[in-house]
């Protein structure tokens, strides 16, 4: 019977590939009939899956301890396998009939593979990731209605629409002319508003933005609508009004062109001439976005993740399964299907957003192939779904579609998200969910009201985010889910592990809440890429000796808390010798946070961390000078976030040699009173942002030739000091300069000075052909 269907599953490998592989979904406008028969297609291709995964489970799930009592166990659970091989084959045979079906009717149809080509995507072209104020053609409407805003003339005028079809930019124009004007209004918040807006969420926002004294927002996150509208009617009382009857003028006004304009029915035409124009593959990852709920900014790590997690990511051309997701990620952004938000350091998009209007697009689309079940939102009713949920989002749900879930099948869901707290009470048991791939509560408060008991029975769970949910304790299921690749529990109570969490030895992220406790055994998770938030001195010894074995482990967020002395040498010696090991292997990233004690021990680290691209530090501890690891040698350090008590000419030089190095953040302590640091005009062949802080209260300048690709800078600038070279900074040396933020400081200054160097500041920035913007913090009123 086992090598009967054994046989059969094979056979059924080949199908399953020729199916995927073909190129279907390239059709731009097929028949009916055809939309038909692909919809078959992926139906069978799911239930195929969803069989081999069941057979491989029940043949895998045998008694993996020995002993008398477990001898009788492994006997029950033999017959129960052999009566669900007989059970399966019944199964295998009804897919063999429905593959039949759907060949003969494939030769009905005259269709033919289409080829798609592969694009190169670089995801830092600079014309796309642009700061949205340097947008060709921005600045003319901006200004006018900027200037048409302040004037007094207009002083009476409480509302300036701007009108127009989605995706002209409307939103963009309205946020620059809110960055250019907002220093003349001492109330003011800026809020993008989709079509389909969550009310409590938009007013919650509002509030966010405006001055409210202290406490006022203490219970926000459980405040309704109705009391979200009344605190905010508290914060503007004593602020005039805006005038209803002109907000209904604008409703009224907009909607009637929405219904009439036929150019809405070629903006449509457009959006989809542009999903056409994507490979299959990338159009999967973008129809996989209407799980996520409007104006939801999506990080970009949790979208690779779930994509990975999802199978639509295979590895290609010598690149991991990461690296082709983060590749599909920018082609998204570069073919503007999303919107980049969070640009970091590097010029690449942290995060993304969707336009209302594409996500209509593929909502529509992903719903009219049964790729996603949206719940709420307004979005789609469950009674008219097709065929089985296979992935199902719920979003602010309505009671009647919490009834009706409950008399659904939901034995085929591979992914669910919810994001609606009110759902969770409602939401039927995990036990119904056996097929899950993806579970993700992110953000979803009020979990510790849902039963998880039953999580361990999710055995082809892959991604599980329980991220901002308040949950306190982890199920005891959590150490049966064999195949969990993330596990995501950051922003929760959750303060220790399971010590059988060491045996899922395929977990590769494991993120979890600042200061929690790792178990022993973490030594054999020999597939972890990336450790966060772990307590190093909660945690046992022995955890921390083990880090070391961890070659592949990429990324290390760690935090130290302030108990015994003594025990953080011995903690403090191992972690050193383990960060010494990782640094021989793939360590990319490391982030520590220590308030109290010293990180001296870094200061020897050898060998030297040549992989290393990022290293930040939390702390009250600070290097005397420039660490001996930090030398030109690091050709793939990137990011530097380093304390030192003094930054001396040698130290400048050092840093200035580093050949990769974009972002650079500089804390000083007090004790540099008075003094002039100067940036010469070698050095920081690639830096893109300086910040220098703390509490330091120097005066620096940049000579010509100066960090030739500085875009961003943040400096302190001690008024008695430069007062004494006139205030000169040397803008005008950084060729690159878009932003620049100088912080006054006062120390036996007067505001005379002060003002006075304020104004020399702006002059010097205003001949820049640039035109930087400006902050400048402690800048007098008058």
């Amino acid at each position: 019977m086992a090598f009967g269907v054994s046989a059969s599953l094979g056979a059924l490998g080949p199908l399953l590939v020729k199916l995927a592989a073909e190129k279907y979904a390239m059709l731009e406008d097929p028949d009916v009939q055809v939309k038909q028969w692909m919809s078959m297609v992926r139906e069978l291709a799911y239930d195929i899956e969803d069989c081999i995964d069941k057979f491989i489970h029940r043949l895998d799930d045998d008694g993996r301890h020995s002993g008398f009592k477990e001898f009788f166990l492994k006997i029950t659970h033999q017959l129960k396998v052999l009566g669900a091989r007989r059970g399966i084959a019944d199964q295998i045979d009804e897919l063999k009939v429905r593959i039949k079906q759907v060949k003969e009717l494939k030769h009905s149809y005259k269709l033919h593979e289409d080829t798609c080509s592969t694009l190169v995507v670089d995801p830092r072209l600079c014309a796309l990731f642009a700061d949205q104020a340097h947008l060709v053609g921005i600045d003319g409407p901006r200004d006018d209605l900027a200037k048409w805003m302040v004037e007094d003339k207009n002083i009476h005028s409480r509302v300036l629409a701007i009108v127009g079809f989605g995706g002209l930019g409307k939103t963009t124009l309205a946020n620059e002319v809110y960055r250019k004007i907002q220093k003349n209004f001492d109330c003011r918040a800026f809020v993008s508003v989709s079509q389909k807006p969550n009310i409590r969420k938009t007013i919650s926002d509002l509030i966010w933005k405006m001055p409210y004294p202290d406490g006022f927002t203490k219970d926000i996150d459980i405040w309704d609508v109705m009391t979200s509208i009344e605190k905010l009617r508290e914060l503007l009382q004593d602020r005039r009004p805006t005038v209803k009857e002109e907000w209904e003028k604008i409703k009224r006004s907009i909607g009637s062109a929405l219904e009439n304009n036929q150019s809405l029915k070629g903006m449509s035409t457009i959006l989809n001439l542009s999903y056409n124009d994507l490979s299959p593959n990338i159009k999967t990852c973008l129809l996989y976005l209407s799980v996520f709920p409007e104006d939801c900014v999506i990080a970009r790590e949790r979208l690779v993740r779930r994509w990975i997690a999802e199978g639509f990511i295979c590895e290609e051309r010598g690149l991991s399964r990461q690296e082709v997701a983060e590749n599909y990620f920018y082609e998204l952004i570069n073919k503007s299907m999303v919107q980049p938000v969070s640009i970091g350091h590097d010029g690449k998009a942290d995060a993304c957003r969707i336009h209302d209007m594409m996500l209509e697009l593929i909502i529509s689309k992903a719903t009219k192939d049964n790729f996603v079940t949206v719940v709420g939102g307004g979005q789609t009713r469950l009674v008219n779904h097709n065929g089985f949920i296979r992935r199902l989002s719920i979003q602010h749900n309505e009671k009647e579609n919490a009834y009706a879930l409950v008399k659904e099948d939901l034995s085929h869901v591979r992914s669910l998200t919810v994001t609606s707290s009110y759902y969770i009470r409602h939401l039927p048991g995990l036990i119904e969910f056996e097929a899950l791939r993806v579970l993700d509560f992110e953000d979803c408060e009020g979990l510790e009201e849902y039963d998880l008991y039953n999580m361990g029975k999710l055995f082809k769970l892959k991604y599980l985010s329980l991220c901002c949910t308040g949950l306190s304790k982890l199920p005891s299921g959590i150490v049966m889910l064999c195949d969990l690749e993330t596990l995501d529990l950051r922003n929760t109570c959750v303060q220790e592990l399971p010590s059988g969490i060491v045996r899922l030895i395929k977990l590769q992220h494991l993120l979890v809440a600042v200061g929690t406790k790792l178990p022993n055994g973490i030594g054999d998770m020999r597939n972890l890429q990336i450790i966060s938030g772990f307590n190093i001195t909660r945690s046992p010894f022995f955890v921390v000796e083990e880090l070391g074995n961890l070659e592949n482990l990429s990324g290390l967020d760690i935090y130290f808390d302030c108990e015994g002395l003594e025990e953080y040498k011995k903690h403090e010696t191992m972690l050193h010798s383990s960060l010494c090991k990782l640094g021989n292997h793939k360590l990319v990233s490391l982030r520590i946070t220590r308030y109290g004690g010293s990180l001296g021990f870094l200061d020897s680290w050898s060998p030297l961390p040549f992989s290393l691209q990022i290293f930040y530090m939390s702390s009250t501890y600070y290097f005397k000078n420039v660490p001996r690891w930090i030398t030109p040698t690091l050709t793939s350090l990137a990011y530097l976030d380093i304390n030192l008590t003094e930054l001396t000419e040698e130290g400048l030089i050092t840093l200035g040699e580093l050949p990769a190095l974009l972002c650079l953040e500089l804390w000083l302590k007090t004790g540099q009173q008075n003094r002039l640091i100067t940036v010469q005009g070698t050095g920081f062949p690639n830096l893109k942002e300086l910040g220098i802080s703390g509490a330091v209260e120097a005066y620096v300048t940049f000579m010509k030739g100066a960090m030739p690709k500085l875009e961003k800078i943040g400096v302190p600038c001690l008024v008695p000091v430069a007062k004494t070279y006139g205030f000169y900074i040397g803008l005008e040396n950084l060729t690159c300069l878009k932003q620049a933020t100088i912080m006054l400081g006062k120390d036996k200054s007067t505001p005379s000075k002060n003002k006075a160097g304020a104004t020399a500041i702006r002059k010097e920035a205003a001949i820049h052909p640039n035109h930087p913007t400006v902050h400048i913090l402690g800048e007098p009123d008058c």
